[in-house]
């Protein structure tokens, strides 16, 4: 059975999350009726308040931001939908910006944090490089999603990218596939996440014997559908074309199952693909996507644990901090 959370005792008592974490964190404030039936919820479900949780939002405001590329996007949407009930059960609101990957945007929102009352930034960067964030996070604190930190105090949480794209790709080549694909390369970018994923795509052929191919890494300027038909498509038209293709993105994967299908070819028969992020989408498209799953709770969860350690500590140096990821297999490239 699983342990009751802030939500589960907020529908029990008919209030919101916001009223049970004030009965928990500063019951003085909700009326007695209130707290009276708040508590008889907490008792009736076993409701055990996160202590950690408590003494990291004790003395603090309560509004973080969070700061992503594309709110838009299904991977960030999801993250975004874990990032708020971790905040919720720390008692802090959400504020989301998106910034389109534009660095005078990330810059400025970057410089103008503290004018919008937040205490702390969850920062998901495209544009800047780890070093400017590092410059520009003074006040207040930021943790960064899923880019290379090590620089002063700034703290990241990511999976190992290049080690998942090193699994996706290792799992094409066990399954015979010998002209395998990269998709999402993001050369005009200050992405290290793409970098790290192609550094994994290449190891993975190297150990299968299997030399790079320059034609076979396919660029795009966004991470969408769109860009994902247009990659496979140039692909596809080769003298020879691609037996398999690992995606950086489901989006891209789910491009790219439409261009397959409009030359018709047939996935996995003809083409294995292979796609990354696990968003809900690809879980449902016939073949459904095999693609590397990130825990993006445990994403939420840990960025936020973060950021609140930072805040009590801004001395702290910077901290990378790694969260698990697994292959999951569907049609698209079975076993």
């Amino acid at each position: 059975m699983s342990r009751a959370n802030l939500r589960d005792v907020a529908e029990r008592a008919g209030v919101s999350v916001r009223t049970v974490s004030n009965v928990v964190n500063a019951p003085e404030v909700v009326a007695p009726a209130t707290r009276e039936r708040v508590q008889r919820a907490i008792e009736e479900m076993g409701y055990r308040p996160n202590i950690a949780a408590r003494q990291l939002r004790r003395g603090r405001g309560d509004v973080i931001g969070l700061v992503v590329p594309e709110i838009d996007s299904p991977y960030f949407a999801e993250l975004a939908a874990h990032v708020v009930r971790a905040a919720e059960e720390l008692g802090w609101t959400v504020l989301v910006e998106q910034t389109d990957g534009d660095p005078a945007r990330e810059r400025d929102l970057l410089d103008g944090a503290r004018g919008h009352g937040v205490d702390g930034v969850v920062f998901s960067p495209w544009a800047l490089t780890p070093a400017e964030v590092s410059r520009r996070a003074g006040a207040p604190p930021v943790v960064m999603l899923g880019e290379q930190a090590g620089f002063g105090h700034v703290d990241r949480v990511a999976i190992d990218n290049q080690a998942a794209a090193r699994e996706a790709t290792a799992h094409l080549v066990a399954t015979g596939r010998r002209r395998i694909a990269a998709v999402g390369l993001q050369p005009h970018l200050s992405n290290e996440t793409a970098r790290h994923r192609l550094a994994g795509y290449r190891e993975a052929l190297a150990a299968g014997g299997l030399p790079p191919e320059a034609a076979l890494e396919v660029p795009v300027d966004r991470l969408h559908h769109a860009d994902g038909v247009r990659a496979t498509e140039s692909l596809l038209s080769l003298p020879a074309p691609p037996d398999a293709v690992f995606c950086f993105t489901d989006q891209l994967a789910l491009g790219a199952l439409r261009a397959c299908a409009d030359r018709g070819l047939r996935v996995p028969d003809d083409v294995a693909l292979v796609g990354f992020d696990d968003i809900e989408a690809g879980r449902y498209s016939v073949p459904a996507l095999t693609t590397v799953a990130p825990d993006k709770q445990r994403l939420a969860e840990l960025a936020l644990t973060t950021l609140g350690e930072r805040m009590a500590d801004r001395s702290l140096p910077g901290r990378d901090l790694v969260v698990p990821h697994r292959l999951v297999v569907r049609e698209s490239a079975p076993a």
